[in-house]
């Protein structure tokens, strides 16, 4: 069976004001990004915009590299079908926010580091760094390049009706352009201008969708799924396919990796302008993380109401746009998929390249480059990269079987979660945690986590050998669940280890927070107040929709 579309049965036809829009968005985005790219002619930081960014450029950045085509199809469909659940992973975002700008970026800025491997080489020594650099390359690789240029150049192609190879390199072709010119400063400044845009047609839409129901109060009767009264909460009970205690359990494990520790995220607080700006950008980012539901997934359950009898949730979003909005405005809203696909796929691009050019190749190939020859080396790594997701993207364009392999990969990314969850937790929190336990937590607990993936992924129900069976799991628990289990396993594994081993020679003297702060200059008294706004808001959300 080959993959599916990522939109089915859209009924949408452009017509030249559409196409005029999209063309003029196109210009407008690499009209910002060369514009940025040559003001940063003279840098020879490519990594990091030479950690000049401000509050305002970290968070939209952070906000337009986690919205994806496929999460903005996707939160569309789950409105249709299931209700308020699944603003979940949008809104419990905020709590990890708050602790990677409060906890995290301190120690991150203090240490002076340009990536996530850099960090646990100083943390954990050499051979911690070794892993985390090949780990986080192939995660890169795999969740913010490869599968997302497949499911963006499907989509574009399905809009469009480019044919699917020229579409993915259409997009690999915008996306690297200035990308190679400009570094994080370019794909940081473009991210911002995309994620304005992406906010501002959503919201068109969700608000027509307000107005073709007839205002809160009739969208306030509006019941959707096997679970009608459920709705509008977002808590649902023991019974039902996704209890309120998985969110509790499982979410944290996957929103503190995303979060806290993968490189494309955790980059645009590194070149933050001091930590007062990284601070308040990722305060900006958990405000802005408010929005998503509002404007993704609501419009979803607004179309149950309007458009019932779609079969396909993946057509959900388009067949809405299709139906309400004039030619113009659709060509905004297919701008919008667009900038989804280009700020995730750019961001993903530089970092891959941070990471192999600093921790790969300047670590192990040429440990005496110079800046000029880091930046080179830095300008063809994007294009490889570039080059590399075009034929992951084409490789799953082509793929035949039971199991899509977009939803195969991203699935291993999450099963990947729980150790570097683990390491990186108890390595900021605990000053007992020692490399060799952490070295060891890296190794066996992502052996393990990855052989429990894959019998999950490949539903096998049973572990037999020699004709006994060693374990029979019918059903399997919810993914997340996995995922929670499977991180206090690590946890419980570099504890013990840990305190069954010393410190190494190579371990730094890692700063306590306190330290961390008093070396540079924090948000201060107002960021602890904002941050206390934020949850006192998000409390209020959580009892209105529940």
């Amino acid at each position: 069976m080959s993959i599916q579309p990522l939109v089915a049965n859209t009924g949408i036809h452009l017509n030249g004001t559409d196409y005029g829009v999209i063309v003029v968005y196109v210009l407008v985005l690499l009209g910002v990004g060369f514009f940025v790219s040559w003001r940063q002619r003279h840098s020879d930081d490519l990594f990091l915009a030479s950690r000049s960014l401000g509050w305002g450029n970290v968070g939209l950045s952070i906000f337009g590299t986690n919205v994806g085509p496929a999460f903005l199809i996707a939160s569309c469909g789950a409105g249709y079908t299931t209700g308020m659940a699944t603003a979940n992973y949008e809104w419990m975002a905020f709590v990890f926010l708050f602790f990677l700008g409060m906890f995290f970026v301190p120690y991150y800025l203090h240490t002076k580091v340009s990536t996530m491997p850099e960090f646990m080489r100083k943390r954990f020594g050499n051979r911690c760094y070794s892993f985390m650099s090949w780990y986080a390359l192939f995660s890169t690789v795999v969740m913010w390049l490869g599968g997302t240029l497949f499911a963006g150049g499907a989509l574009f192609s399905q809009l469009t009706g480019l044919e699917l190879y020229t579409s993915i390199a259409l997009l690999a072709l915008i996306a690297a352009s200035f990308t190679v010119a400009g570094g994080l400063a370019a794909v940081v400044w473009t991210d911002s201008f995309q994620s304005l845009l992406m906010i501002g047609g959503a919201s068109a839409l969700a608000v027509i969708g307000l107005v073709q129901v007839g205002g809160f109060g009739e969208a306030a009767t509006i019941e959707v799924g096997s679970n009608p009264e459920m709705t509008w909460k977002l808590f649902h009970g023991n019974g039902a396919e996704t209890p309120w205690y998985v969110y509790f359990l499982g979410y944290p494990v996957l929103g503190f990796w995303f979060w806290c520790t993968d490189q494309t995220i955790v980059q645009r607080v590194l070149g933050a302008r001091d930590l007062k700006q990284g601070q308040a950008g990722t305060l900006f980012a958990a405000f802005l993380k408010i929005l998503p539901p509002f404007i993704f997934l609501i419009p979803g359950i607004f179309a149950a109401r309007l458009l019932p009898g779609i079969d396909d949730d993946k057509a959900v979003f388009t067949t809405m746009v299709a139906t309400y909005l004039p030619h113009g405005m659709i060509g905004l809203i297919m701008a919008v998929l667009v900038a989804a696909v280009i700020s995730t796929l750019d961001s993903g691009l530089n970092s891959f390249s941070t990471i192999f050019t600093l921790d790969i190749y300047k670590r192990h190939i040429n440990p005496g480059a110079s800046d000029h020859l880091l930046k080179k080396t830095g300008r063809i790594i994007t294009v490889s990269a570039a080059v590399l997701a075009v034929g992951i993207a084409i490789f799953l364009a082509n793929n035949k079987g039971e199991r899509n392999l977009f939803d195969l990969f991203q699935s291993l990314i999450g099963f990947l979660a729980p150790p570097i969850a683990a390491v990186f937790l108890l390595g900021v929190f605990w000053h007992r945690a020692t490399s060799k336990a952490a070295f060891l937590t890296l190794v066996l607990g992502t052996l393990c986590c990855i052989s429990v993936g894959m019998l999950n992924l490949l539903e096998v129900d049973q572990l037999t050998i020699g004709g006994k069976t060693l374990v029979t799991i019918t059903p399997w628990p919810h993914f997340l669940m996995i995922s929670f289990y499977l991180f206090v396993f690590n946890l419980l594994l570099m504890v013990i280890s840990s305190l069954l081993t010393r410190h190494s020679k190579e371990e730094a003297n890692f700063p306590s927070l306190r330290e961390a702060y008093q070396s540079n200059h924090p948000l201060g008294k107002p960021g602890w107040y904002l941050w206390g706004g934020v949850f006192a808001l998000m409390i209020a959300i959580y009892c209105i929709f529940n």
